[in-house]
């Protein structure tokens, strides 16, 4: 047994006076967490022989019961294929281009039960998450990371006070995928890919976590996409931290969090400050969800938000309902944001639609729409065909009071979502990913209930 002091949340999000800021909350709860797993309520042998052939499928709970223990038995490439069940375990998948997967999305699920710290860790290069349901984690539900050091995994990865870790000691780990994933109700993040490159995220669902549904941090490059998802009812729906270069952010749904979209650069971890993400074809609307945890900043009604970024793209995004604003780009201390572009997009029907309270006359908005802007006429003062002007007044959001929040253990479960049509089909590595990215191909999406795109 082993006692943890879980982080609360590093939140890095804006707050509605449109200022960014790095906050850390310490839990002041030491909760015992137990290292072993406790095994399956489902039935079924417990035979676990660990002689196998090479190439194997390794089933749960039929030859192993516990899915730890198929993982620790499989080779490099096999796929560990759990059957239906409630598996109170945190699992640990160190060995690259391993396969783990649910026979049925909804029905194989992984409960932390609020006493272990994480779902499922990731350090094995080109391994795959995919087709089942993971909550009631104290930290994560999913965790894809370089950092090997376990006492750093327990605490969500970034270590205890989120310092800048040595990227030499803990390089990226190469290749990733989430695939159809179900996760909700974990004390920090939903899908967490930090220190992690070459990964996809898709056709997933999260909510109910107390920082974000899926976050991508410390990478450059990152060679990453996350497309197709579902987030909603978290603090912060999608949050991207010091995550650069080949990032891309496509044909998701971002609604009824405190905050849709998060991108921003900060010194609480490596790699700042960020750079050069795409953020297109999404809906982020409604974000000012009451039944939410509460945003450690107090951040509530922003749809998306670059706090520090740089050259990031947002286009095409149907951004709307959001109560303070709907775009805003601002500078936190010692990071100004510069060179964005804000362009194409129909933001409509916020607190403000869009708003600029960075003093860099790099960033520029246009073709969006727009019903409100701070400063006035923004769009004709900052269009992104003009050329040596200066800084603006300072806009601002507007303002809004965020309601108290719940507990993340108290956002109410997710309906049933789509499985795999084929569980039983050859498992696919994650090698070579994200493949080619053509962020032209996701469109303005037409209404605020539009079905998220993977393609």
């Amino acid at each position: 047994m082993q006692t943890l002091s879980p982080e609360r949340s590093l939140n890095r999000s804006l707050v509605p006076t449109a200022v960014f800021r790095a906050a850390l909350r310490l839990s002041a709860v030491v909760v015992t967490v137990a290292l072993a797993a406790t095994g399956c309520s489902g039935t079924g042998s417990t035979s676990g022989d660990a002689r196998h052939p090479a190439g194997s499928v390794l089933r749960v709970p039929q030859d192993f019961p516990s899915v730890q223990q198929a993982v620790d038995t499989a080779r490099e490439g096999e796929t560990v294929l759990i059957g239906p069940g409630v598996y109170r375990e945190s699992v640990r998948v160190t060995k690259p281009r391993l396969v783990l997967r649910g026979t049925d999305r909804n029905k194989v699920v992984f409960d932390g039960g609020l006493r272990l710290a994480n779902g499922i860790t990731v350090t094995g290069a080109g391994s795959v998450v995919e087709n089942l349901t993971v909550h009631g984690y104290l930290a994560n539900g999913v965790l894809f990371t370089g950092v090997t050091d376990e006492r750093l995994q327990q605490r969500g990865a970034g270590g205890s006070a989120y310092d800048p870790l040595d990227t030499t000691r803990f390089p990226a780990v190469r290749g990733f995928r989430a695939t159809r994933v179900t996760a909700y109700n974990n004390g920090l993040y939903g899908i967490y890919a930090f220190d992690a490159r070459d990964g996809v995220i898709e056709d997933s669902y999260t909510s109910g976590h107390a920082d974000s549904g899926i976050y991508v941090g410390q990478c450059k490059p990152c060679g990453t996409v996350v497309r197709g998802n579902t987030v909603e009812r978290n603090a912060v729906g999608i949050e991207l931290t010091n995550a650069s270069d080949s990032l891309s952010v496509l044909g998701n749904r971002i609604a009824r969090n405190r905050v849709g979209v998060t991108v921003n650069s900060n010194d609480l971890e490596a790699l700042a400050p960020q750079h050069g993400a795409v953020i297109a074809g999404n809906v982020v609307a409604d974000n000012n969800a009451a039944d939410t945890p509460e945003q450690a900043d107090g951040g509530f009604g922003i749809g998306i938000g670059i706090g520090g970024g740089t050259a990031n793209l947002v286009q095409r995004n149907l951004v709307r309902g959001n109560r303070a604003a709907g775009v805003v780009v601002t500078d936190p201390p010692g990071h100004p944001a510069s060179g964005n572009r804000v362009e194409g997009n129909r933001a409509t029907g916020n607190g403000i639609d869009l708003v600029l309270a960075s003093a860099d006359p790099g960033n520029c908005f246009e073709g969006n729409r727009p019903g409100t802007q701070s400063p006035s006429g923004l769009e004709g003062r900052a269009g992104c065909g003009t050329r040596g002007r200066g800084a603006l007044p300072t806009g601002r959001t507007a303002p809004v009071q965020a309601p108290p929040g719940v507990p993340f253990s108290r956002v109410p479960a997710p309906p049933a979502q789509p499985s795999m049509p084929d569980p039983t089909a050859p498992g696919s590595p994650a090698t070579g990913l994200p493949g080619a990215v053509d962020a032209a191909a996701y469109p303005l999406p037409k209404d605020v209930n539009a079905v998220p795109r993977t393609h």
